[in-house]
């Protein structure tokens, strides 16, 4: 199946995230397996317009939305990442088993220069990590540009970005491309998960790759490759398109 996006950046984009989030994770993401009871995450806003941060402060919240907006832009083929709902979506996980390193070994010993292929190494939870994240992240644009990250211009921020995925700024306590590793991984996560998690709203990311969802059958349709999915995607909760 696929919806063959006509805007080969986001052919491409979506391609490299599809490898890294595996289809269930379209469903249910390891970042919103469970809140700290084990129940699954409360429901999500219908609107992200209406939907006040509960972790998040008022800079850390202006911090994600202009991140997530360079991650995933909208264009012709879809929404972007704040479109979509993915700030709320990380928002809801900071207050989750997945905020709190609920679902993570988190014993020492810590060895935040360890190899990418040893996972996460370091002390802090996925919320401290954020907030310590961004934190320095806009301390570092005062001092270069004498604005935080989200009052930057969005070919600033973009270039900023690619220095903290190539790891080339310096800031203390936070290892930068592990940081945005964790950043984009998130957001990709929010963009496709089930809209009962806060992102993907009104399944507009499945929509648009043609994926059918939480259907119980649609065995007839996996040996037609390149053909687009006519009957839309259906939520866990069980909202059509």
């Amino acid at each position: 199946m696929s919806s063959k996006p006509s805007s080969p950046s986001r052919r491409d984009f979506l391609r490299q995230s599809l490898v890294a989030v595996p289809a269930v994770s379209l469903l249910g993401t390891s970042a919103i397996a469970q809140t700290q009871s084990g129940s699954a995450a409360a429901p999500a806003a219908m609107s992200a317009g209406n939907y006040a941060p509960r972790y998040f402060t008022a800079p850390e919240w202006a911090f994600l939305q202009a991140a997530v907006d360079r991650l995933i832009p909208s264009n012709d083929d879809g929404p972007g990442a704040v479109e979509a709902g993915v700030p709320e979506f990380l928002d809801r996980q900071m207050e989750a088993a997945y905020g709190h390193g609920g679902l993570w070994y988190m014993q020492g010993p810590f060895v935040p220069e360890s190899p990418p292929t040893l996972g996460y190494q370091l002390r802090y939870t996925p919320r401290e990590f954020y907030r310590k994240g961004i934190a320095a992240i806009d301390d570092w644009c005062r001092k270069q540009h004498q604005k935080t990250f989200a009052e930057l211009p969005a070919d600033q921020r973009d270039a900023i970005l690619h220095q903290l995925e190539k790891g080339e700024i310096h800031l203390d306590d936070v290892p930068t491309a592990a940081f945005f590793t964790q950043l984009l991984t998130n957001t990709k996560e929010g963009y496709f998960a089930d809209p009962m998690y806060g992102g993907n709203k009104q399944m507009a990311a499945w929509k648009m790759i043609g994926f059918p969802g939480a259907r119980a059958d649609f065995a007839d349709w996996i040996e037609q490759p390149g053909k687009v999915y006519p009957y839309g995607p259906v939520s866990i909760e069980g909202a059509k398109s």
